[in-house]
């Protein structure tokens, strides 16, 4: 536990002291360039799909059961 523990302490150290220089950059002047058209086709993929009306019933379900574990659990 203490070796974990260890781990993330120095990862989030290193972290902050590398924040700093990171973030400075040299200054590089951007060129704004237009952005060439695309195509984009849309395409329908015949798969597995739910209803939303069976995935509202599913979710409702999924929560009267959440709510009843959370009160056995109180």
């Amino acid at each position: 536990m203490r070796k974990g523990i260890g781990v993330v302490v120095f990862s989030g150290l290193v972290g902050l002291v590398a924040a700093p220089w990171a973030a400075t950059s040299t200054k590089i002047e951007e060129t704004r360039q237009a952005a060439a058209p695309v195509a984009v086709e849309r395409v329908s993929i015949p798969g597995v799909s739910v209803r939303d009306d069976v995935a509202m019933v599913l979710i409702g379900t999924a929560l009267i059961g959440l709510a009843a574990a959370v009160r056995r659990a109180a």
